[in-house]
């Protein structure tokens, strides 16, 4: 069992999110591999050192290659940030989007049945939902459960509102280079 060197570039709000891409990504380039690819997955979590970076006022290749002299790949990756993250400053961060349907709603009482969390029907009486319930569990050979709700009568989409997240014009990701060793 050896080791490797590795180098990658990530984006992410903040470091541990860029780290995780970078490890998703090593995953579907290199495979799992048990934990011995040579990439950053193999790596055991990161460290970030971009104030030790700073504070040394050493150029970046530099400093990662000192550092990598004295890394193992018992330390898992180190982190720099060359590129901070911009959040969103906006006083409100999301947009509503009203869906209007027209016409009169009734709200009516319905009996669902579910396999765990998988809806099977739903009806309109008890009687029929245990009867539904009864001849689904025998076919399947599993536990159904009937749930009690209301709903809109006669509404083929009960979607009433979209909430989406509205991003600053100046937001964006930081970027942060990860280094060091990994088992290979």
């Amino acid at each position: 069992m050896g080791s490797q060197s590795f180098t990658t570039y990530s984006r992410g709000k903040n470091v541990n999110d860029a780290y995780n891409r970078a490890v998703e990504i090593a995953e579907d380039e290199y495979g799992h591999q048990e934990g011995y690819s040579g990439a950053i997955n193999s790596s055991s979590g990161c460290r970030d050192i971009t104030k030790e970076f700073k504070a040394s006022k050493k150029d970046l290749n530099k400093f990662i290659n000192e550092q990598m002299d004295k890394l193992s790949k018992h330390n898992g990756a180190q982190a720099i940030c060359v590129e901070e993250p911009k959040s969103n400053n906006n006083k409100i961060k999301t947009q509503v989007e009203h869906v209007v349907t027209p016409g009169t709603k009734k709200w009516v009482l319905t009996y669902i049945v579910y396999h765990h969390s998988q809806r099977v029907t739903i009806t309109r009486t008890k009687g029929e939902a245990v009867r539904i319930a009864r001849e689904y569990s025998e076919k399947h050979q599993c536990p159904t459960t009937i749930r009690m709700e209301k709903s809109i009568e006669n509404i083929g989409d009960n979607l009433v509102a979209k909430v989406t997240y509205k991003r600053a014009s100046d937001e964006r990701d930081g970027k942060w280079i990860f280094f060091g060793w990994a088992s290979c």
